[in-house]
């Protein structure tokens, strides 16, 4: 392993951390009717924990409005018991066939309890990060230590190392920054 393998190794594990929380900003709503809302949550299917997804069709056919049409109608008072169990803040209402979600307009208290949320979300992607930087630093300065890289390449490694967390960083802070800013938008 050398120097370069660190670096390309540390940068993807850094691009996965930032790609999970943009994944998790996916699932916050903000006022409109999205899929990945209820992305994440497990249904008891028969006594087997399945994603939503997995068991019904998702469909927006309004901006404000979330339909989940299961394949199987024995699924339907599962679904509803999995979505109020989600702390959505999302009532769902059945015909029988369907759950529908309306999506309501969120409140100024609501939009606020959200953007702490990102913001407790982006913090943690930006402490993995950091993590990810000394694990790197260590792995560099072993293989000084085991006469692999010079002393000179493990310092530019350091900086190296450096660059790519402040830039991972900065990429955290814009994407919590539009999304802080999706959510305060009424």
């Amino acid at each position: 392993m050398s120097a370069a393998d660190v670096l390309k190794t540390t940068g993807q594990k850094m691009k996965t951390a930032v790609e999970a929380m943009q994944k998790t900003f996916v699932g916050v709503r903000t006022g409109k009717a999205s899929p990945a809302l209820v992305d994440g949550i497990q249904v008891d299917y028969y006594g087997t924990m399945t994603r939503l997804k997995d068991i019904a069709a998702i469909t927006t056919p309004e901006p404000r409005l979330l339909v989940i049409q299961p394949w199987d109608q024995n699924a339907i008072k599962p679904i509803e018991k999995a979505i109020l169990a989600s702390n959505l803040g999302i009532s769902p209402m059945s015909d029988g066939r369907v759950v529908r979600l309306p999506v309501p307009e969120l409140s100024e208290e609501r939009r606020k309890v959200l953007v702490k949320q990102v913001k407790d979300r982006a913090e943690t992607a930006r402490i993995e990060v950091r993590g990810f930087r000394r694990d790197a630093n260590e792995a560099a300065k072993k293989l000084e230590k085991d006469g692999k890289i010079t002393e000179d390449e493990l310092t530019k490694s350091g900086k190296d190392v450096q660059k790519l967390t402040d830039d991972t960083v900065k990429q955290v802070d814009q994407i919590l920054a539009a999304k802080e800013a999706e959510l305060m938008q009424v």
